[in-house]
């Protein structure tokens, strides 16, 4: 199978440090200048293990090019690339299609672990070889786990107990299959925060916590594209969706209670 990668990306710099990153990695690296050429490039999408398509691009904008890319080839691994993030844009392009949505400016690393987890969703490793052969089959992975779109995937580790402290601790496994253990330590102007919010006390023990800690971490990882230095990482604010989320809660099942 092919380990060949397109990127499509009108700067030459950003081409070139793109070629450099991935060929160190094993991959063949080919290059289109705007979405035009990467359309002709293309074609049927099957000489392609992955593509990286620039966002901005004159003449055809990313978006239009995924738009053709998956119409051709449905099963295509796209990776959208741009300086211009915005929730909007990401929302567009997964509806369109695209595996994942990478910022700019990135590492060489984030780089390598979005091709990386897009070549694995198609059964493929780095150097083309079938990734069952490669990797931990199924049997080895937990039965509930959580995955980024940049390759990582995450667990709760199973000794925790949450109902005893305001930690939360997670197993979590980089795009080459190392396991990390990573706590989320709730800091108390969080819990404040929430409380003073939504006038309810949230207890520390609540589910509402647990799915806090674990947004927090997938956002960490997929932004940062590694591990969090030291294995922790702190929960310091809660958004206003969470707090209507735990409200709800109260009204449901008792879990959260007034003060």
């Amino acid at each position: 199978m092919t380990n060949r990668v397109l990127i499509v990306e009108d700067e030459a710099e950003i081409r070139h440090s793109m070629r450099v990153a991935l060929e160190r990695a094993g991959y063949e690296i080919e290059e289109a200048v705007d979405g035009v050429d990467g359309l002709a490039q293309f074609g049927d999408g099957t000489a392609w293990a992955a593509v990286l398509l620039d966002q901005r691009m004159p003449v055809m904008d990313g978006l239009e090019t995924l738009r053709r890319m998956k119409a051709r080839n449905p099963k295509s691994r796209i990776i959208m690339v741009t300086a211009y993030g915005s929730i909007e844009l990401a929302v567009d392009a997964m509806k369109l299609g695209a595996t994942d949505f990478v910022r700019k400016p990135t590492t060489p690393d984030i780089l390598r672990n979005a091709v990386r987890a897009a070549v694995a969703r198609r059964g493929i490793d780095p150097v083309g070889q079938d990734a069952a052969a490669a990797g931990e089959t199924a049997a080895d992975r937990p039965l509930v786990s959580s995955v980024t779109m940049n390759g990582f995937r995450f667990w709760p580790d199973p000794g925790e107990q949450p109902a005893a402290e305001n930690t939360r601790r997670f197993i979590v496994e980089d795009p080459d299959g190392q396991r990390e253990p990573v706590r989320v330590d709730i800091l108390p102007a969080a819990v404040a925060q929430a409380e003073r919010m939504s006038h309810r006390h949230l207890p520390i023990g609540g589910g509402l916590w647990s799915c806090e800690a674990e947004k927090a971490l997938g956002t960490y990882l997929w932004t940062a594209g590694a591990i969090p230095p030291g294995g922790s990482l702190q929960l310091s604010t809660l958004d206003l969706d969470a707090l209507d989320l735990a409200l709800r809660w109260d009204e449901g099942d008792g879990e959260v209670g007034p003060r």
